[in-house]
C-alpha cells in the first residue's frame, strides 16, 4: 500500500474539521437571526393598508453633504435624480499628496452651505448653475459662489475618489472654486465633479475588519449584504441612488423631542418624502413602490450616524435634546441585525432598470406594490 504523505494526512484531518466549524457557524447564524427577529419590533404579517399616499417633498443634493435644493419636480434616472450628488468636497492632505472624503458626520460645518439649482431653462447660461451660499462667514454676512451645473471638463485634472470601496475618476474643479471653499472652511479643500463617470454600487463597506473572527465575518456578511444589486451605478451618493422616507415616521422621531420641536427631515438626507402612510415604520417592509407608472425598488435600510445630531443653526454638534436624537432612536429603532448598534430611518432604493427616466413631482400618487417580511429589514 502506498504511504500517505504528511500533506495528504493534514488535508484529510482538516477537511472534516472545517466542515464541522462551517456547520456550527451556519447554525449560529440561523439562531442569531431568529433571536434578533424575535427581539425586534416587527410586523408578524407585514402588510400595507395605506391607500392615499403622495410625494410631499423632493430633495436634490448637487454637492454631496451640503444642504439640499428642495424642488417640486425632478428627473428620475437609474443613477438617481438628475444633478444629485454630482459634486463633492475633499480635504487636501499633505499639500495634495492625498485627499480625504468629507461628510457631515465628521465635518459638521458643511451644514452651513445652502445650495440652489438654477436649471438651464431658467438661466441665460444654457448649462445652468448651482448657487452656493455660506451662511457662517466670520464677517457675519453670507457669501456666495456660482458653480456651473455641467462644467467643461476637457482641461480639468482628473484624480481617483474611493467611497465605501467603490472608486471612480473625477475632475478637480478650477482654483477659483477650490479657493472659495477653502476660505470658508479655513483649510485647503477641493471641489470634485463626477461628470459622466460613476461608481459601482457596493454594499460591503460595513464588512468586519481583518481582525474579526472568520465566524463573525460569515454571520455579519450574510446579514449586511442582503440581495445584491448587480450592475447598479451611482454618483457620489453613499450606497444607493435614492433614499425614501415617510412623514409618518418623521413624526415618530419628532415625538421623542420636547413639545413644539420638530425634527428636520433634511438631517436624514432623503430624496423622496412620502405623506399618507398610516403607521410609522411600515416602510421597513416595503419592497417596491409605484409612483405613477414608475417603479422604485426598496432594498436596504439606512443605518443612522451622529450626523443627525448636528445643529444646523450653528454647524456644530447639537446640545440638549436635539443633540441626543441618535441616542434616543437607539432605544427602539435598532431593528436591523446587520447594523445592530445603529437606529434605522429610511430605505435605500433603486430605480427599476426596465423603466426609462421620468419626471417625478410633488403630489404624485404613491402605492406599495410589493411588501416583504422581517428579513426585508436587513441593511
Amino acid at each position: 500500500m502506498a504511504s500517505m504523505s504528511p500533506s495528504t494526512s493534514v488535508s484529510f484531518v482538516l477537511s472534516p474539521l472545517f466542515l464541522v466549524l462551517a456547520l456550527l457557524a451556519a447554525a449560529s447564524l440561523f439562531l442569531y437571526r431568529r433571536l434578533a427577529s424575535l427581539s425586534q419590533p416587527a410586523l408578524s404579517n407585514p402588510t400595507c393598508t395605506s391607500k392615499h399616499m403622495t410625494i410631499s417633498e423632493i430633495y436634490v443634493y448637487p454637492i454631496k453633504s451640503l444642504r439640499p435644493t428642495q424642488v417640486s419636480t425632478a428627473v428620475a434616472t437609474r443613477k438617481g435624480f438628475q444633478y444629485d450628488r454630482s459634486f463633492m468636497i475633499l480635504e487636501v492632505i499633505d499639500g495634495g499628496a492625498s485627499y480625504k472624503n468629507m461628510a457631515v458626520s465628521n465635518y459638521p460645518k458643511m451644514t452651513q452651505f445652502l445650495t440652489h439649482i438654477i436649471l438651464p431653462e431658467d438661466h441665460s447660461n444654457a448649462k445652468g448653475s448651482i448657487m452656493v451660499e455660506f451662511i457662517a462667514s466670520k464677517q457675519g454676512q453670507s457669501t456666495t459662489l456660482e458653480v456651473p451645473l455641467q462644467p467643461e471638463t476637457h482641461n480639468l485634472e482628473t484624480f481617483e475618489i474611493t467611497m465605501h470601496r467603490s472608486s471612480t475618476k473625477a475632475y478637480k474643479m478650477p482654483a477659483e472654486y477650490n479657493s472659495w471653499f477653502s476660505s470658508c472652511f479655513g483649510y485647503d479643500v477641493v471641489l470634485a465633479y463626477l461628470g459622466d463617470n460613476h461608481r459601482d454600487c457596493l454594499f460591503d463597506e460595513m464588512l468586519p475588519t481583518k481582525n474579526s473572527s472568520w465566524i463573525s465575518k460569515i454571520s455579519r456578511t450574510a446579514s449586511l449584504l442582503g440581495p445584491s444589486s448587480p450592475g447598479e451605478k451611482i454618483t457620489f451618493a453613499d450606497c444607493a441612488p435614492y433614499l425614501v422616507v415617510t412623514q409618518t415616521s418623521l413624526a415618530a422621531v419628532s415625538s421623542i423631542l420636547p413639545e413644539n420641536e420638530v425634527m428636520d427631515v433634511t438631517k436624514f438626507r432623503p430624496n423622496i418624502v412620502i405623506k399618507g402612510a398610516e403607521t410609522a415604520w411600515e416602510e421597513d417592509f416595503w419592497g417596491k413602490i409605484k409612483i405613477n407608472d414608475a417603479e422604485i425598488i426598496m432594498k436596504h435600510n439606512c443605518a443612522r450616524c451622529k450626523s443627525i445630531n448636528i445643529d444646523y443653526s450653528t454647524g456644530s454638534p447639537g446640545t440638549g435634546p436635539g443633540g441626543e436624537v441618535l441616542k434616543k432612536m437607539q432605544k427602539d429603532r435598532r431593528v436591523d441585525p446587520g447594523s445592530k448598534y445603529s437606529p434605522i430611518f429610511g430605505r435605500y432604493s433603486f430605480w427599476n432598470p426596465k423603466i426609462e427616466p421620468k419626471v417625478l413631482s410633488v403630489g404624485d400618487k404613491v402605492s406599495v406594490v410589493q411588501v416583504g417580511n422581517s428579513d426585508n429589514r436587513n441593511f
